[in-house]
């Protein structure tokens, strides 16, 4: 009995990830919003309602893809961050380079999570966790440097107060000891590094910082800089 229920469990296994593959290939050629589950039970062969046994709902689909793209970048940046370099400023450069080279390799992926809301779709609690992977390696690798007197404040860095302070206090657990105005300043570079790979990916650059090699090489330099990594 065991080994037939692990069988199929196996064979369950086996088809969900085909028709996730089938659907992003939907997210290269159509975009989320026009993600079909009976576009692909066709393609699979399969009967309509067959499919809604998986998955039963086009939501219930694109969560599943969110989260394994959120997962995928995540794990990209975790390898880097992991590769033992002795300081922590290159860490920070390979960690930046990694989710760029991710974001490259996987452009409709990275839409996904990243690009325009998907009109009528609203994110589940289930995606927050995969989401924070990246924020918590960056605010890791700030918590390692300022234990190693790696990390110095800017001088220019303002105390956060108010709201501000408030909301810098959610990311304080995540970097004990790291200063406020670190912490602040890592929000404002945790917006320019995906902002900047938005706009690489969709075009943006063309005709000033393209191709971005250099631009995104003395960007990340410049953001460890502003964080206090020296």
């Amino acid at each position: 009995m065991n080994a037939g229920r692990t069988a199929r469990e196996r064979a369950r296994a086996e088809l969900t990830e085909e028709i996730k593959t089938i659907a992003r290939r939907q997210l290269a050629t159509d975009g989320a919003a026009d993600l079909s589950l009976r576009a692909i039970s066709r393609e699979l062969g399969m009967v309509s309602s067959a499919i809604y046994r998986y998955f039963p709902s086009r939501d219930d689909l694109l969560t599943a893809l969110i989260i394994d793209a959120y997962d995928a970048l995540g794990e990209a940046a975790e390898v880097a961050a992991s590769r033992g370099y002795e300081r922590p400023l290159d860490a920070w450069l390979a960690i930046c380079a990694a989710v760029r080279d991710w974001a490259r390799a996987s452009p409709h992926e990275y839409a996904l999570i990243y690009g325009s809301p998907i009109s009528g779709y609203k994110a589940p609690q289930t995606t927050v966790q995969p989401a924070s992977r990246v924020p918590i390696v960056l605010l890791g690798l700030l918590e390692r440097a300022q234990g190693e007197g790696l990390l110095v404040v800017p001088e220019d860095a303002p105390v956060p107060d108010g709201v501000l302070a408030e909301q810098v206090q959610v990311l304080a657990p995540l970097a004990p000891g790291v200063p406020p105005p670190v912490l602040l300043r890592m929000g404002i570079v945790w917006t320019q590094l995906f902002g900047m790979i938005s706009f690489e990916l969709f075009g943006q650059l063309v005709g000033t910082m393209d191709p971005a090699d250099a631009f995104f090489a003395s960007t990340t330099r410049q953001m460890a800089a502003f964080v206090g990594l020296n």
